[in-house]
């Protein structure tokens, strides 16, 4: 299973959260790239986020924002050599 180019997107809101603070949220201005429109708008749909343009994450919200980010931490390169 891949995921698709909307849920990229959707992924990609979600890592701009600070997830350091609830009192921080993000939005999504009307002039920007029509993906992350829509991305947000369908997290706001899923109840992820709280406007349909970012604003606050949601508890359920909150929960994918940190495994979101934690993938990205995972999948950073890292240099770590292999012992053989």
């Amino acid at each position: 299973m891949r995921y698709t180019t909307d849920q990229m997107a959707e992924i990609d809101i979600l890592v701009h959260y600070n997830l350091e603070t609830t009192q921080q949220g993000i939005k999504v201005h009307s002039n920007a790239n029509a993906a992350y429109i829509d991305a947000v708008e369908r997290l706001f749909d899923k109840g992820l986020v709280t406007q349909k343009d970012g604003g606050y994450l949601t508890d359920l919200g909150r929960r994918a924002a940190e495994h979101a980010q934690a993938l990205l931490l995972i999948l950073a390169p890292h240099n770590q050599s292999v012992a053989s």
